[in-house]
């Protein structure tokens, strides 16, 4: 049975089983569905995709489905609008990439001829920005149930009574069977990600994966917070103790956001996007998209038993005969993913808003075994590690990576910053500055070896640190200055091996390790090449010694 909520705010249809006026979606040009499926609730949803042949159950419950040809992100294929709103804001480079307008207009246009020869349609109203003061109304029109049932997840949730009056601030319009003509419409396939500032809209054509949907609300509050509301926005997870102290993780995909910020100690705020205000981080999301290869109870109980009715997993494979997941199977993508609901954790904080930081984490995947697994930073080194956000992107997160390769993704998040990465990083300075935070860095890479001879550091000696960390233990520990980076090292730290601290005790050749640390030192110097006439001497001189 479809849920089919009387659309007050959608436009009429020539078809209509509803009627719906016109002025309530400007722009949008729906005229001809038969069916809109508005607000539908999760089972419905679920019942939808089934229903269409696009999904099954796992043994829990949750629905499993796959997103078609890409199951990452393609940074290469997100274009923004080249308007005078953006032309003299936007930090135009290989992530932020210029498309005229004319082209959102004749993609917009194809994706409404697509959506208006189908019969049905779901459409979301949701909201993102936990704190009232910063909300984003978002409308979601999506021609697949199960990309609806990802924007009920990730997204905040109006009230019932909110709905009448919701008025939306930005669309998102996902047309995943819509193949572009790539000569005529200004992109490079047959997929692609346009967003316009002027038209507050974000279309999403020929790609199914999911992720597109909530990183390209992302990338919008990157722009509009930092610049608008003077809030610095964060790619990074966020928890806090009992006694309110709040603390930041920041890093990109596969570094452990959303694992090593779900601790059964501490209030899950959110996984992956926040704000920093003058009072408070808040989060932007109402969900969490975890990682589920590799997975396992043990080792990460909380997203294991969040895998159940209403949860959304993506190009997992199950064990043969049946419908379990087969965590370490990773042959249609190492980026198998699930999301939920943030309620799902047992622990979350409602509302998903927290106090100014008192620890902030810098989590990266040093593919070549050389970072110690945690540090203590200065303010420059804290500074010059943000800039540089260097990390290893990991196999499936993004389209055509199939093993750790090495990459410096400015302030932890370069391809969802429509602005400098200046902006960020002095907003962060000050912040830490005022409020006296700590910084550590976080390896959660390789230890032994570069990849391929080492391996990774185990989960529960970082949680231990981390652990240590965010309870005083290493307040005032002896420390060990590491040669190259400068980094300060504890000697020791409760419930971890103190022969991994070091991590050129780690490798049997120490000649090795002594040639690669200056190699990726190398790395760090020449990346930092692009920044050194916009920063300080303190923050150039924060750097690795070659």
């Amino acid at each position: 049975m479809h849920y089919l909520r009387p659309l007050k705010r959608l436009l009429s249809m020539s078809v209509p089983v509803i009627t719906i006026p016109r002025e309530k979606l400007v722009n949008i040009g729906l005229k001809y569905i038969q069916s809109i499926h508005y607000q539908s609730t999760p089972e419905e949803l679920i019942q939808d995709t089934l229903r269409i042949g696009e999904g099954e159950l796992t043994d829990t419950g949750a629905l499993a489905i796959r997103t078609g040809e890409f199951t990452g992100r393609c940074p290469k294929d997100k274009f923004t609008v080249k308007d005078p709103t953006t032309e003299h804001i936007i930090d135009w480079n290989e992530f932020n990439i210029p498309i005229e307008e004319k082209y959102f207009h004749l993609v917009h246009e194809k994706i409404m001829d697509h959506l208006n020869h189908k019969t049905e349609l779901w459409v979301r109203d949701c909201y993102a920005c936990a704190d009232s003061r910063y909300r984003l109304n978002i409308r979601v029109i999506t021609e697949k149930p199960w990309t609806n049932l990802f924007a009920y997840n990730m997204f905040l949730r109006p009230q019932e009574d909110e709905l009448d009056h919701f008025k939306p601030d930005w669309h998102v319009i996902s047309a995943p069977g819509l193949q572009l003509n790539p000569k005529e419409s200004g992109v490079r396939g047959t997929n692609g990600v346009i967003v316009s500032f002027r038209h507050k809209t974000i279309l999403i054509a020929g790609s199914g994966y999911t992720g597109e949907t909530k990183k390209g609300i992302f990338s919008i509050l990157n722009y509009i917070l930092p610049k608008e509301k003077n809030v610095l926005s964060m790619h990074c997870s966020a928890n806090i103790g009992e006694n309110g102290d709040t603390a930041i993780f920041f890093g990109l995909s596969g570094t452990g956001k959303t694992t090593l910020s779900n601790d059964p100690n501490r209030k899950l705020i959110g996984d992956d996007e926040h704000g920093w205000t003058d009072d408070n981080v808040f989060n932007f999301e109402g969900g969490c998209y975890a990682k589920l290869i590799g997975l396992s109870k043990e080792k990460e109980p909380e997203i294991f038993n969040a895998i159940r009715p209403g949860a959304i997993v993506e190009n997992v494979m199950f064990h043969a005969g049946t419908n379990r997941i087969n965590f370490d199977d990773g042959s249609i993508t190492e980026n198998t993913r699930v999301s939920y609901p943030l309620d799902f954790i047992d622990h979350s904080q409602e509302p998903s808003v927290g106090n100014i930081p008192k620890n902030i984490f810098f989590l990266t995947c040093d593919a070549y075994g050389v970072l110690p697994p945690i540090s203590r930073l200065t303010k420059g080194q804290a500074m010059y590690q943000f800039i540089s956000g260097y990390t290893a992107k990991v196999a499936g997160t993004e389209t055509g990576i199939t093993e750790p390769k090495p990459t410096f993704s400015a302030c932890f998040g370069a391809p969802f910053l429509p602005l400098h990465p200046g902006k960020y990083a002095d907003m962060l300075g000050k912040k830490m500055q005022q409020h006296h935070v700590n910084v550590w860095l976080i390896n959660t890479g390789w230890t032994g070896g570069p990849y391929g001879t080492g391996h990774r550091m185990k989960l529960s000696y970082t949680r231990a640190m981390i652990s240590a960390a965010l309870n005083g233990s290493l307040d005032n520990a002896e420390t060990i200055i590491d040669p190259v980076f400068g980094f300060s090292i504890p000697k020791h730290v409760p419930g971890v091996p103190g022969e991994i601290l070091i991590p050129k005790n780690t490798w049997t050749d120490k000649a090795a390790y002594d040639e690669k640390a200056k190699f990726l030192a190398g790395l760090f110097v020449k990346n930092f090449e692009r920044y050194t006439n916009a920063v300080s001497k303190e923050i150039i001189e924060s750097g690795p010694k070659l």
